[in-house]
Order: C-alpha cells, then structure tokens, then sequence
C-alpha cells in the first residue's frame, strides 16, 4: 500500500470504493453514501457496498467494502473485496462485518443505469456504443456485455465457453438468433447487434431467444426459462408471477403471506430455494434465484 496509486485515488478503504464506482475524487466513509442509493441487505447485489461510518470518531472502525456475491444459500458470509493493510483482499466476510457487524448499510451506486443481471454481473449501459464496437477483430467490454445480454435472453446455447470481450462466431449466432426471434429477416438479422437490438436488450424487452417474450409480453405462458435477469430484486414482470403461481402449485408456496404477484420479493427467493433444496442442491446451486435447470423441473 502506498498513499496514493498512480491512477489519483487513495489507497485506503474508501479511496478504493471512489476508484472502483470511477468517482470523479476521492471520498470518505462520511461522504460516500452520497454517492449511494440505501438497501435493505437481502437486497446485495456484486457491486453494492457496505459503509460503515463513524460520527463520533471517523478514525475508530469506520469502514467500506464491497459485496462480490453471497458465499453459499444461508447468506450469512459474503466475499468482501477492501483495501486494508497491507493490501488489496479479497475475502469470505461474515455479515456484514467482523466488528460493527449491525452497524454497516448497503448501498447501490447511484449511477447504474439499467441492464440484465447476469449471475453477478454488473448492470449494463444502455447507451447503444456503436456498430465499430461489434464484429471481428472486436475486443472489448462491450462485447462481453452483448454476450452476457444474450445469454440472459435464452443465448446460452451459443457459448461453450465464455462470453468473453472477442467477438467470435458464437456472439455473431446469438446476436442472430435474437434478432430473428423479433421477426426480423435479411439484413435486420445479420447478427451484427445495431441500435434497436441493443436497445431491447438493455431493457429486457422484445422475444427472448426461443419464443419467450420480455416484461408483459404476451408469450409468458410458455415454459421456456425468459433468462435469470427477469428474477432479481426491483424487477416487477409477468414471469415472476407465472413462477410464484408454479411454485404453490408445486407445493412450495409457504413464504407467501399475500400473491404471488408480479413483483420479486424475498418470499420468491426463499420458496425458490425450497424447491431447490428438495432437489438435493446445495450451497449457489440452491441461492433461491432460477436459472434454467430449476426452471425445467419446476414446469415440466
């Protein structure tokens, strides 16, 4: 650790955090909530922070780390990445901290704009990058970001490895056979993702890969898996209601207090992992948000 990096920012907890959300200037644990948007912890997201500051004495156990994804399904350990002496770390953290534990808050940057969560990803851009950013010899962050899309669109199939930041035949099928599920045909699906394509898949909107369609869409009552971006907290769609009603039907609807209905709530997530569990998963394989297996077998 030195004092400063030779990017500008700070080398301590908070000059880390001002780094790693690209903030204009250095902050502090007393300013950074600023920066922030308050949510409830059961809410953490890889990319989220939790701040602890101080008042009365900033220099005694004011603290900030970020959230880099739950441990296993009890949610009580995380992996906190933080700048503390002697280095950067990157360490299973119990919740949310090893002093001060109910004193910590979480916050979301208030700068991201919008996207499909992907498994952990950050949210995307939604400004479309242009066409130069696509198409061979492309590498770049934005092609990552297009292939994670895709794959929450029903894109998985497309990808024995990856995605990655090189474009590569696998991004130019998926990016196809997405433009193709929204009836384009010709040049409109030549696989080469222009501003429309790009548009409906920062917003989850337009038919996924596969004949589902986005939020409301009229083609939820299929049982293609719609992606595991529609299943996140703050998402309010038709998939999760149809999901909800599958679970009771199921038999695991207990956590149900009202609904189900078409927002994503905590109740969702634990009758999930319920389901999960009765499959013998454990650990990520049971968090309680779906993904394509658990799809199959809730449906089939």
């Amino acid at each position: 650790m030195e004092k400063y990096w030779t990017d500008g920012y700070r080398q301590d907890c908070s000059g880390y955090i001002s780094m790693a959300w690209n903030l204009s200037a250095n902050e502090w644990t007393g300013t950074l909530d600023k920066f922030g948007e308050k949510i409830d912890r059961t809410e953490l997201q890889p990319g989220d922070i939790l701040l602890f500051h101080n008042p009365a004495n900033p220099t005694k156990g004011s603290h900030v780390t970020i959230f880099g994804g739950w441990t296993d399904y009890t949610h009580t350990s995380y992996i906190a990445y933080e700048q503390t002496k002697p280095r950067t770390r990157r360490q299973a953290t119990p919740l949310a901290y090893w002093t001060n534990t109910d004193r910590y808050v979480a916050y979301r940057y208030k700068a991201i704009t919008g996207g499909t969560a992907t498994g952990g990803a950050a949210a995307a851009t939604t400004a479309y990058p242009g066409a130069a950013m696509f198409g061979p010899g492309a590498n770049n962050a934005y092609v990552t970001q297009l292939g994670r899309l895709l794959v929450a669109r029903g894109g998985t199939r497309f990808y024995s490895q990856g995605p990655g930041p090189r474009w590569s035949e696998a991004d130019r099928r998926a990016t196809q056979a997405f433009q193709q599920a929204q009836g384009w045909k010709g040049a409109e699906a030549d696989g080469l993702p222009g501003t429309q394509t790009w548009r409906l898949l920062v917003t989850g909107k337009g038919r996924a890969i596969g004949g589902s369609s986005g939020s409301g869409g009229s083609s939820t009552n299929e049982t293609g898996f719609p992606g595991r971006g529609y299943f996140r907290p703050g998402q309010s769609n038709a998939y999760v209601e149809k999901l909800g009603k599958q679970l009771v039907k199921r038999g695991y609807g207990k956590h149900y207090l009202s609904g189900p209905g078409p927002r994503w709530s905590e109740a969702d997530r634990r009758n999930v992992e319920a389901f999960q569990r009765a499959q013998g998963w454990l650990g990520g394989a049971a968090d309680g948000y779906p993904g394509p297996e658990t799809w199959r077998r809730l449906f089939r």
